[in-house]
């Protein structure tokens, strides 16, 4: 009989053949995908759970959910892959990419939560925020922004971390104590799947830290200045590493003894994802929020327009650091989820797109969803949801069809802002996230920028970025020659110029209409709301309130005219 042949493989091919785990927790689920190095998803699995919404303005997740929804991904995927006859422990690393800015706060000791995690949303900061203002010399809310790029938000992980030792006595106990841990999701994570009280690995990432307001933008590590106008000692926080290493190695799940060796927030994953390394490339996620991403190159770039800056990635220790401008956009996939959740409008969050569909336009119907203020360019707390332009003729689908008239407007805010800021206008965007599914989306938001917007065959772009960036800590892979090779999709405007700068001015009239809404003393409640328009939506009438909060539903009225 003829020998079976021996195929020798070269380092340069073992290293080609890795396969690499991410780990993407979202704010509205998790999942855990296996890629190879051709950008190829070889098994994936996603659990989604759902947020706490203790009072208005609030919104929390059980630090539990996110580490049971992770580990269950994990074995899942472990599942599939040995029905490919793969061995889970063979993947090379595991990458983790997660939701930023969300605080969460355990005691070392017992692992136990001392406190919900407070979700990047949540707004209860508002009282603490202004307070901080005062605080300082400026009186401006960009009194830090040159050292730690940020301006005083609800947004970042310092305030909400000053909230709870001015508000929750537990917390502030075991800081004293010393048995406090405090981190962004990605420390919660690594520190349990680690070992957790058995030796976990207490870390953050550059590209994490750099969304706390507690870390040097230009050292990048904890900056004293900061801590202490906080009340906070550096020494209760996680040590910062680049973005690119191995951490440690999994202590849990089917994947025990293979390396943790990334971590970016979701973002600074997509950015690299979508294969923006060099100064200039920019994309846009549509996720729960939207988040509009420049690459500024190995210096920070500071906006005098209402952005923020912050750290791309750097991937290794030794490796340059890259920075990114940033437009942040708080409400964009959670505003369908809101249409379905709070409305009843659609029963799935996809058939959005059929229902905004069936009309060919708004007919003059806007709508702002500030359900927790405005971010990125205006930051400005006080804003409520409003929907404009309402007559007799509007319905439902107008309204579908305005929300996601709603994320693309703002998306123009901020890379108009974004424009100014570096004196380059954009020429295309490249896009990723869920909400590109939605073909309709895509084209309005062409439409109303006026470029094209490229859409890559596969759109998970954040979870490729956690997985490249594992790569290239720990299985030889060289960024600049591995990308997702995918087709695209490209979406070009379809409307003059003249109607789209019409159409956009507006939006900035409904912009203008939404603020002043919420004085931090005086939160307006859906109860008493100030204003609240009725429309008939096929034989029922929903109620519309200007100041809406994401709380808000809707009321049948149970009248025979309109029945």
């Amino acid at each position: 009989t003829r020998p079976q042949r021996i195929i020798h493989h070269t380092k340069r091919q073992r290293l080609a053949m890795a396969l690499v785990g991410a780990l993407d927790q979202g704010t509205s689920s998790t999942r855990f995908t296996v890629w190879n190095q051709k950008g190829e998803c070889i098994a994936q699995h996603q659990i989604l759970f759902d947020c706490l919404f203790p009072q208005e303005g609030w919104c929390e997740q059980d630090p539990f959910d996110l580490l049971r929804t992770s580990t269950q991904c994990i074995e899942h995927v472990c599942d599939d892959l040995k029905s490919q006859g793969i061995d889970p422990a063979s993947l090379a690393g595991v990458g983790i990419t997660n939701q930023r800015e969300t605080l969460v706060v355990w005691n070392k000791l017992t692992g136990q939560p001392i406190y919900n995690a407070i979700v990047w949303q949540d707004e209860r900061t508002g009282t603490t925020v202004e307070d901080l203002i005062d605080e300082t010399s400026s009186h401006s809310k960009t009194h830090f922004q040159e050292l730690c790029g940020l301006p005083f938000s609800t947004y970042f992980t310092g305030v909400k971390l000053r909230w709870l030792l001015d508000n929750e006595p537990p917390v502030k106990q075991a800081i004293a104590t010393g048995e406090c841990m405090v981190g962004t999701v990605d420390t919660w994570l690594i520190w349990n799947l680690t070992g957790g009280i058995s030796g976990g690995v207490y870390v953050t990432d550059v590209t994490n830290a750099s969304r706390t307001m507690l870390m040097n933008i230009h050292s990048r590590t904890w900056d004293p200045t900061l801590c202490d106008f906080f009340g906070l000692s550096p020494d209760i926080l996680p040590e910062i590493k680049s973005s690119a290493e191995v951490y440690g190695l999994m202590a849990i799940t089917r994947l025990k003894g293979v390396k943790i060796a990334a971590c970016l927030g979701d973002q600074h994953a997509a950015l690299l994802g979508q294969g923006c390394t060099q100064e200039g490339q920019a994309k846009n996620t549509y996720g729960t929020g939207c988040f509009l991403l420049s690459n500024m190159g190995t210096k920070p770039v500071f906006s005098t327009h209402g952005l923020l800056s912050t750290v791309a990635f750097q991937l290794g220790k030794d490796a340059p650091c890259y920075y990114a401008m940033e437009g942040s956009i708080a409400v964009a996939g959670s505003s369908v989820k809101w249409l379905q959740k709070n409305l009843g409008l659609i029963e799935n969050a996809k058939d959005v797109e059929e229902l905004a569909s069936s009309v060919d336009s708004t007919h003059g119907v806007y709508f702002v969803p500030a359900f927790t203020g405005l971010f990125a360019p205006h930051w400005n707390h006080s804003a409520r949801g409003t929907i404009c332009g309402l007559s007799l003729y509007s319905t439902k689908a107008h309204v579908a069809r305005a929300t996601l008239e709603a994320v693309c407007f703002q998306t123009r805010e901020v890379l108009e802002a974004m424009s100014r800021d570096c004196g380059v206008a954009l020429v295309s965007l490249r896009v990723d996230g869920g909400m590109t599914k939605n073909n309709l989306m895509m084209q309005l938001q062409a439409d109303i920028l006026g470029v094209p917007v490229d859409r890559p065959s596969n759109t998970e772009t954040t979870s490729w970025g956690a997985a490249l960036a594992a790569g290239v800590a720990c299985a030889g892979w060289d960024v600049s020659q591995t990308s997702n090779s995918q087709d695209t999709t490209q979406f070009r405007p379809e409307i003059d110029t003249q109607e789209r700068d019409e159409r956009y001015a507006t939006w900035k009239k409904a912009i203008t209409r939404s603020l002043g809404w919420v004085g931090s003393d005086h939160p307006v409640s859906p109860q008493t709301a100030t204003s609240a328009a009725t429309i008939a939506l096929k034989g029922l009438s929903y109620v519309v309130m200007f100041g809406l909060g994401a709380g808000v539903t809707y009321m049948l009225l149970k009248r025979p005219s309109l029945l």
